[in-house]
């Protein structure tokens, strides 16, 4: 309820009169003038309340007459009445009805009852309450009620003088407040500043208002009364403290500091009073020196009063924070004062509570950096801001030094508990536990031996003190132990804190400006205010020598967790302003502090030292103190969490990590992570120490170069505790996450950080040189990290990154280079998958980039980095393999760039690498691109590691050969189009266009580099590659061959073609002929491939045969081209040289490819054929039109058709050859060289050796020779228009030395089957087919061909004497088949019975149907005929084969039997007369041969045999006695000869074996005979000498007949019962035998031509025979019969001769 409503007014009216009731009451009997005053005061109060409406305003009016009763109650000093009157003045004043007169003599009335001592509280309550309520107490009334609670407050009483004490406070308060209210009041009023004349009359103050000159007045006499001087308003006084002064100075300063800075009259009095007292009263802190005796001084020196000192710190404290812009001068007085008080010399309270005092300020940077504007930053004046920070480092260092122990005024020194420090500790200041060193888990700093325990002395950012507040306090405390390095500690951190936020919020502020400045101009640049800066910079540079001073110690000594958190986050922030300030050394000097912090103690580490070096130099001198910066010592007692290896080129121990350690080593971590942007160059500081760190962790390197816990590899392994494993992998993580937030680095940031990171690379590569111990892969990891997640600005930092990265990949140290390699792959791979902006595919520039690296890889020698860079390569085809375009190049060139030394292991993965671009990404490359991947495929073919690769690569240049046909039209498009490109640049530059195989089309060129490769490929020292590149170029060229243009087939022939030939030929001839021995593990060589020779001849043939097929198959092509004849020679001549090569499967295969290339007939004459052709070859059909040989655009390159005709692409010609000489002749031509080269080969290949058979080893195999005849028919039907004798010489001469060769004994059972068959070999039925090709052509030829029989026959006759005379080879020994040894190199006589035999056959067939030629007979064939036949047949039975007489015989027989009547027909012309001789000779021979039957003859077979002579006696009888007429005289003469002598062959009397066996020849005998006899009888003779001849034969065996039988009658009659010799009897069976003949041939002649003297000797056989009839023999007597029987027609004698007889 408000003082003014009805009802408060209705309540205090009430009230008064109850009052003054009491009064009246009260005063009744004592005090009656009292009584009446309180009763008129209640009529008074009526009538007041009666007449006015406003009663408060009425009461106020009267107030004086209304207070009147009161007063006079309180002057009667009855207590009672004196405290009901206090109590209803104070309701009066509370209701605010009291004016100033009243209030004037209320005053009086108090002052009176003050001086009696009467109710000191309620007075003083009545006093407050009066100012407090209303402002109508002023001037000297006011100034009396002041005095007035003084004076109260210097009573006996305690509670009296604490109760006034307050009162004053709030008095002087109220004071100031009013004059603050009043200038509320007129602060919208401009008045006349008043002039000022000089500062003469000091209380001239009659321009100010009247609470403001109230309140100046006190002030006044405030100064006045500390400084013990008489108040000028405050009359009265009687006692006063200057403690409670300056408390009063210091509240009215604190409270109303507007007061002062906006009225200069009390500027004034700040300047001119407090200052000059506070200056004077701390004189005796100032002077005073602990420990100095008072008789070392002249004069005794006050000594420093705790209160006094402590208020006055108060009050300075007040004065610097509100005023220091009035009082810059002071405040440097202030603030040196203050500093020296932390001298070490000053006693230990005035030192705790100066270093409180600091602590305020510390946590005021604004005030901080006005000092620093006002003092340090201008000329000659005192550096005040940085005093005050290294008077703090070297007050918290001078706790760490134990003072003298000789002083005993040493209050609380913090020497481990001893002396008085021990007191003050027991005495339990704030946060102690007792005597240090009881409670080890207490806070507390330790350093060399002393130990300071550390408390919770304020919230951080407020100053809150302990000991500037102690005002009860008289003596001066005891300060605990470790109370002030609290203080101090505090007072740094806040003092950083407090810079560094204010500092960066205006950096922020400023950067904000500048962003939006920017955005607003953006043509302009951003220009700041200097000034600022300036003033960062000189704080920054006043304070961090002193700070890091400090705070290293600290660092150092300290023992708690927080407080090294709160270090490291202050060493922290301050590097962080220095970096973003760009102060460079302060930057460098904090980040080495922490980074030494992280490393174990006297850690080695060259960058560190060298950094320190710079600055650990300086020492601040601070009034005489040096502040050394201290380097850490090593007996911190902390807990060790690791034990690992440091990071040196020497082995060392072991060094030991602690929990500090690691904590400092994340706030390393975290200054890298928030702060990279301005560490610049320190990054190699950060990384450094990093980098030892994460070794001595035991941290490795993991994927994408993420560490993890791993194991050391060498030396006494990490030990970690649990403490630290569970940290480790935050750890790993943060370092992680450090380098990934480089993302967010600028780039010039980034810069500095790839810098660090190789420069550490560098060192630890130096270290890890020459040994193979584990090297730090650090560096080397976060380069990976750092490139990874910086790849959307990858071009920036990818030279400097991959060209270290390649660097690292060259060290020896395998672990080192491992990474680099993994490193740099790695960055490529994530490179060129990342999302570039463009894309990669659009910026060709970047993706090269991002290859070239790769391809460097391939120049190191490392198998380990490259087998790293293809695995990445084929990882890269994988994942990018689509989108490499411009890029194939390159990664086509790391696939290729493989050597022979890098081990198979490499080459496969490089292989699989190449297969897959090949399966793949044929159709994704650039066409440009295909030539290298056949150079890299065919690489992959030379290279010797791995043969199955080598294989496999030319199985990949088929399906690349493929994918060209398939995508013919594609890639020549996209090629030419490149071409036309390349030919206009190489034209601007005036240059030619180079590329191998330059005139042709590009897809041409393409085609000419896959067979050029393949040729490489084909002349490989291994076989099987050369097999397999020989097979697949053969199979390209002829499944691919048409797309090529015809130009370009010359260069395949000559280049590649050609090329190939001559490399194989002059490999082969030059191969070794030493034996290879098994190829190595257990694989088995087979016999004919166990040299190296025999290895290329299989190349040899394959080739040969491949270009032999392509020019068979290519024909067409190929005869359009100028210089096919040439071709076609150089061809025929590679054949031949293989054909006479040392070599069987060579020549052979020559010869193959010879019959291939001869069974091309000329081209094809139908126009169906020849458009399918030119489809095939891809020629429109519009050209293959007969174009007339002028025809427009047809280019006459000369009037020679020939010439025309080869060289002309297009055109009828080609269709269908005019029936000209031109293409016979070029025909002929070509079977011509054909024919010379086949001749050549026969030749030199059939050639028997000169020399002694051992020096000669080759000799050309059977199927060679047999080919090579075969060859032949197939020529000849080319060439026989022109076929000459001489040329069928030159046939002969082979056909001859073919036969002849003979053939090696262990080829034998292959070629010949076993002897008893009589089979001709193919070689003999090859020589045969030619000679009847021959004769077959001359037959149906014209007549002059026909001269050629006789030769043939020539030729077969030689073949037939084989048979009894094998041919000779040279002088070879050659055994006879059936002797030779299977398993010795000897050499064999074929069996040539069965050939000879075949080549007598044709001879009969040829001469049956040429007997009547001219030339036959003219070249007497019919006697060469015979003259051969009359070796078997003379030999017969010792004839090579039985056969071989036999069919001799017959062929005779069927010879003559066609050649007889030619001969007699052409009897008078003499061309047969050498003949006859030759016949008679060659039927002796036979009749009547040398050689003996074989034992094992059978009877039977005997007989056939004698029937073949009996056939030929046959033929004597019918061919030629009948036409004797017609035939020479000796001929018959001999024939006649002949005959007799085989009727009578029994004549010889001895009794031989031969006898025996020929005596059985009895049916032959009886017709020799009867032929005989027939002839003698049945012709009319002609000559008396024939007649004779014949009768002298009869007489001759009758007559032998005669002794036979009578000598056998004998014998038998002498014999006995025994048997005679087997002969005799046979002979006595011929003799019988041939009588019954002779009487069979008596009975048929014509009796007349029969000489008598015959008749006489047969009859007399008759006796004779009859006497025969009694042997035993039933043989004898079966022939006895037969004898006997015709003589039974000599019984009856003819009637004529008896006749004859009689007369």
């Amino acid at each position: 309820m408000s003082t003014s409503s009805p009802e408060a007014v209705k309540k205090l009216l009430e009230n008064m009169q109850t009052d003054l009731r009491s009064l009246s009451m009260e005063c009744k009997k004592k005090f009656p003038p009292v009584k009446e005053a309180a009763e008129s005061g209640i009529v008074k109060i009526k009538t007041i309340a009666a007449r006015n409406t406003d009663i408060l305003a009425a009461l106020k009016e009267n107030s004086s007459e209304v207070v009147q009763p009161f007063l006079m109650g309180c002057g009667t000093k009855e207590p009672k009445i004196t405290q009901l009157c206090l109590a209803a003045i104070q309701r009066l004043m509370s209701h605010e009805v009291v004016s100033e007169a009243a209030a004037g003599n209320i005053i009086n009335m108090l002052w009176q009852l003050m001086e009696n001592g009467l109710e000191e509280l309620k007075l003083l309550q009545t006093v407050l309450v009066l100012l407090t309520t209303n402002t109508v107490v002023h001037d000297e009334v006011l100034s009396k009620a002041i005095v007035l609670c003084f004076r109260l407050h210097f009573t006996k009483d305690n509670i009296t003088n604490n109760t006034a004490a307050a009162t004053v406070r709030q008095v002087v308060t109220v004071v100031f407040e009013r004059m603050v209210a009043e200038d509320e009041r007129f602060k919208g009023i401009v008045e006349q500043p008043p002039s000022v004349q000089g500062n003469t009359n000091r209380r001239s103050v009659s321009t100010l208002r009247p609470s403001a000159k109230d309140a100046y007045m006190l002030f006044q006499d405030l100064c006045q009364l500390v400084n013990a001087d008489a108040p000028y308003w405050l009359v009265g006084m009687t006692e006063m403290t200057r403690t409670f002064g300056l408390e009063l100075l210091e509240s009215v300063l604190n409270d109303f500091p507007g007061v002062f800075l906006q009225h200069q009259e009390f500027s004034f009095l700040l300047k001119e009073r407090v200052c000059p007292l506070v200056i004077k009263l701390f004189s005796p802190n100032i002077k005073f020196r602990q420990g100095s005796s008072s008789a070392a001084s002249p004069a005794p020196v006050e000594k420093p009063y705790f209160p006094i000192c402590m208020r006055l710190l108060r009050v300075v404290s007040v004065l610097i924070k509100h005023f220091y812009s009035l009082l810059v001068t002071e405040c440097e007085i202030f603030l040196s004062l203050l500093v020296k008080f932390l001298d070490g010399e000053k006693p230990q309270w005035l030192r705790a509570v100066a270093v409180e005092s600091v602590h305020r300020l510390c946590v005021q940077p604004h005030l901080l950096r006005s000092f620093c504007q006002s003092y340090d930053m201008k000329q000659h004046s005192t550096k005040v801001f940085r005093d005050i920070v290294n008077a703090l480092g070297s007050f918290i260092q001078s706790l760490f030094i134990v003072p003298n122990a000789g002083n005993p005024a040493v209050v609380g020194a913090p020497a481990g508990g001893s002396g008085s420090g021990a007191q003050g500790t027991a005495q339990g200041g704030p946060g102690t536990g007792g005597v240090s060193g009881i409670l080890t888990s207490q806070a507390a700093f330790e350093y060399r031996g002393t130990w300071i325990p550390l408390m919770t002395v304020s919230v951080q950012g407020s100053a809150k003190a302990t000991y500037l507040e102690m005002l009860d306090k008289v003596e001066p405390p005891s300060i605990p132990e470790g109370y002030a390095m609290s203080v101090a500690f505090s007072a740094l951190l806040d003092l950083v804190r407090g810079i560094t936020s204010m500092i960066e919020r205006e950096l922020a502020v400023e950067e904000e400006a500048a962003a939006e400045f920017r955005e607003t101009h953006p043509d302009q640049g951003w220009q700041p205010q200097p000034g600022a800066h300036l003033v960062w910079e000189e704080m920054v540079s006043a304070c961090w020598c002193g700070l890091l001073a400090a705070l290293s110690l600290l660092l150092d000594a300290s023992t708690d967790e927080t407080a090294t958190e709160n270090i490291l986050k202050a060493e922290l922030t301050m590097a962080s302003l220095c970096g973003r300030l760009g102060l460079v050394t302060p930057r460098d000097a904090f980040i080495t502090a922490i980074c030494k912090a992280s490393l174990p103690p006297h850690y080695a580490l060259t960058v560190l030292s060298s950094n320190a070096a710079n600055f650990s130099s300086k020492a601040y001198s601070i009034q005489g103190h040096s502040v050394q910066i201290i380097s850490p010592s090593s007996e911190s007692h902390q807990q060790v969490v690791a034990v690992g290896q440091p990071l040196t080129s020497q082995p060392q121990g072991t060094v030991v990590l602690t929990a500090k350690n690691i904590q400092c080593m994340r706030t390393l971590l975290n200054l890298a992570h928030c702060h990279g942007a301005v560490l610049g160059t320190s990054w190699q500081l950060v990384l450094a120490t990093l980098q030892h760190l994460v070794w001595i962790l035991g941290l490795k390197p993991g994927m994408g170069g993420a560490l993890k816990p791993g194991r050391a590899v060498e030396g006494p392994s990490t030990v970690l505790t649990t403490a630290v494993m569970t940290d480790l992998p935050i750890i790993a993580n943060i370092l992680s996450r450090l380098f990934e937030s480089s993302q967010y680095l600028d780039d010039v940031s980034l810069h500095h950080l790839i810098n660090a990171l190789c420069s550490l690379s560098l060192e630890a590569m130096e270290m890890a040189y020459g040994n193979n111990k584990e090297p730090s892969l650090f560096a080397v990891a976060k380069l990976l990290e750092t490139g990874l997640v910086n790849m959307d600005r990858i071009e920036i930092l990818w030279r400097p990154l991959t060209g270290h990265l390649l660097e690292v990949c060259q060290h020896p140290n395998s672990r080192m280079r491992e990474w680099g390699a993994e490193a740099l792959t790695a960055l490529i791979k994530a490179g060129l998958a990342y999302k570039h902006d463009p894309p990669l595919a659009q910026n060709q520039r970047l993706q090269l980039l991002l290859l070239n690296p790769l391809k460097e890889l391939s120049n190191v020698l490392h198998a380990d980095i490259r087998q790293k860079q293809l695995e990445s390569v084929l990882q890269i085809l994988q994942s990018q393999g689509d989108s490499l375009g411009p890029g194939w190049p390159l990664v086509l060139g790391v696939i290729g760039a493989i050597r022979n030394d890098q081990g198979e292991s490499l080459i496969r993965t490089a292989f699989q690498c190449l297969q897959l671009v090949v399966t793949d990404f044929l159709p994704t490359m650039p066409c440009t691109c295909l030539q290298i991947v056949v150079d890299v495929a065919g690489s992959f073919g030379l290279q010797n590691q791995e043969l199955n690769i080598s294989l496999t690569s030319i199985g990949l240049l088929w399906n690349i050969s493929d994918y060209f046909f398939q995508r013919g039209e594609a890639i020549t498009q996209e090629l030419e189009r490149e071409e036309e490109a390349l030919q206009k640049q190489a034209q601007e530059k005036g240059e030619t266009l180079n590329r191998p195989f330059h005139p042709a089309p590009p897809f041409d060129c393409l085609w000419l580099c896959l067979y050029a490769k393949l040729g490489e490929l084909c002349v490989d020292p291994r076989p099987a590659v050369r097999k397999s590149a020989g097979q697949t170029l053969f199979s390209t060229i002829a499944a691919h061959g048409t797309l090529l243009q015809q130009p370009t087939w010359h260069v395949v022939v000559w280049k590649v073609l050609f090329h190939l030939l001559d490399c194989v030929r002059t490999s082969s001839t030059t191969a070794d002929k030493e034996k290879i021995e098994s190829g190595g593990g257990n694989i088995l060589i087979h016999h004919s491939r166990d040299t190296a020779e025999k290895q290329w001849a299989e190349t040899w043939v394959l080739t040969l045969a491949g270009v032999a097929r392509i020019f068979n198959t290519r024909r067409y092509l190929l005869q359009q081209l100028g210089d096919f004849f040439e071709a076609w020679e150089v061809l025929l001549n590679h054949i031949q040289s293989a054909a006479l090569s040392k070599n069987n499967e060579v020549s052979l295969a020559a010869l193959k490819s010879f019959q291939e290339i001869l069974q091309i007939g000329t081209p094809v004459k139908d126009s169906d054929k020849a458009g399918d052709e030119f489809a095939a070859m891809g020629v429109p059909p519009v050209l293959i039109d007969p174009l007339s040989a002028s025809g427009p655009g047809r280019p006459l390159v000369r009037s020679d058709s020939l010439v025309e005709r080869l060289t002309r692409y297009n055109g009828a010609e080609l269709q269908a050859p005019p029936p000209g000489e031109e293409s016979a002749l070029e025909d002929s031509a070509l079977w011509w060289s054909a024919w010379n080269t086949w001749y050549r080969t026969g030749t030199d290949s059939t050639r028997p050796p000169s020399g002694p058979a051992e020096k000669f080893s080759f000799i050309p195999s059977q199927p060679f020779l047999t080919a090579l005849i075969q060859i032949f028919p197939a020529l000849y039907q080319h060439i026989k228009a022109n076929f000459s004798m001489e040329d069928l010489k030159k046939l002969g001469v082979i056909l001859h030395g073919a036969v002849s060769v003979p053939i090696s004994s262990d080829a034998s059972p292959f070629i010949l089957p076993s002897f008893t068959e009589a089979v001709l070999t193919s070689l003999q039925e090859a020589v045969l087919t030619s000679l009847d090709v021959l004769q077959k052509a001359i037959c149906v030829g014209p007549e002059n061909l026909q001269v050629m029989y006789p030769a043939i026959f020539e030729q077969l006759l030689l073949f037939v004497e084989f048979s009894c005379k094998p041919p000779q080879y040279g002088r070879m020994e050659t055994k006879h088949v059936a002797n030779a040894k299977y398993n010795q190199a000897e050499w064999v006589a074929l069996n040539y019975v069965p050939f000879a035999e075949r080549s007598l056959e044709v001879v009969v067939d040829l001469y049956h149907k040429t007997a009547c030629h001219k030339a036959v007979i003219n070249e007497k064939v019919l006697q060469n005929i015979i003259k051969t036949l009359r070796m078997p047949l003379g030999l017969k039975y010792a004839c090579p084969s039985e056969s071989t007489w036999k069919l001799a015989v017959s062929s005779l027989l069927k010879v003559l039997s066609i050649g007889l009547p030619v001969a007699r027909q052409h009897a008078s012309s003499g061309k047969f007369d050498t003949m006859w001789p030759e016949l008679a000779n060659a039927f002796e021979d036979f009749l009547f041969t040398k050689s003996t039957p074989p034992d094992n003859l059978s009877i039977q077979e005997f007989q056939k045999n004698e029937a073949v002579d009996v056939e030929v006696v046959q033929l004597i009888s019918t061919e030629i006695l009948p036409f004797a007429n017609f035939i020479p005289k000796d001929f018959v003469g001999q024939i006649m000869t002949m005959l007799n002598r085989g009727s009578i062959h029994s004549q010889s009397p001895s009794f031989t074996e031969a006898e025996i066996d020929v005596r059985m020849r009895e049916e032959f005998s009886k017709v020799c005979f009867e032929t005989l006899l027939q002839f003698s009888f049945s012709n009319k003779v002609s000559t008396p000498q024939e007649g004779y001849i014949s009768r002298m034969a009869l007489s001759v065996l009758l007559k032998r007949s005669q002794d036979v039988l009578r000598r056998y009658v004998e014998d038998e009659r002498l014999s006995g019962r025994c048997p005679l010799p087997r002969q005799q009897v046979t002979e006595i069976i011929f003799v019988l035998k041939a009588i019954s003949t002779l009487m069979d041939s008596l009975k048929k002649t014509q009796p007349e031509n029969v000489d008598g003297n015959t008749w006489a000797q047969v009859i007399a056989l008759y006796p004779t025979l009859v006497e025969c009839i009694t042997c035993s023999s039933s043989e004898v007597s079966s022939a006895l019969k037969e004898a006997l029987g015709p003589f039974k027609d000599f019984m009856q004698p003819p009637l004529s001769r008896v006749q004859n007889g009689e007369s």
